[in-house]
């Protein structure tokens, strides 16, 4: 599997988590209300899916600088064993942050994200030579 495989795979990750949150918006306030607009009337998301939400923001936020650098490890020709195992890495931390950051742990879910973080910090290094 290359970077590109797990970038893939964060993608489609990350373009899932709606899911999980609209769901809530079922529940909340009915299929029918949640096919609709927004209204300042229905109820608002449970705590746990506003997290949700907050998680995909920051997951979408994060994956376009993911993406741009493993893009550019790979149009650089710059894969290796370190670059694809970062890129399985970040799939991961990026789980772990929107379960954990869903269920409300703080400690957990700020690690998952430094992990993220860390790698993308990585990624940029091998591009620019530091690696």
């Amino acid at each position: 599997m290359t970077e590109i495989h797990w970038m893939a795979a964060t993608g489609l990750m990350t373009a899932l988590f709606w899911v999980v949150y609209v769901l809530n918006r079922f529940v909340t306030i009915g299929i029918p209300a949640s096919l609709g607009n927004p209204s300042a009337e229905h109820k608002p998301l449970s705590a746990w899916a506003q997290r949700a939400t907050a998680a995909h923001k920051n997951a979408i936020e994060n994956y376009a600088i993911f993406a741009a650098l493993v893009l550019g490890v790979v149009v650089l020709d710059l894969s290796s064993s370190l670059t694809i195992t970062l890129s399985m890495l970040y799939f991961f931390a990026r789980a772990v942050h929107f379960v954990v950051y869903t269920l409300g742990i703080p400690v957990a879910r700020t690690l998952a994200f430094a992990v993220g973080w860390g790698v993308q910090v990585v990624l940029a290094l091998v591009i620019l030579g530091g690696v």
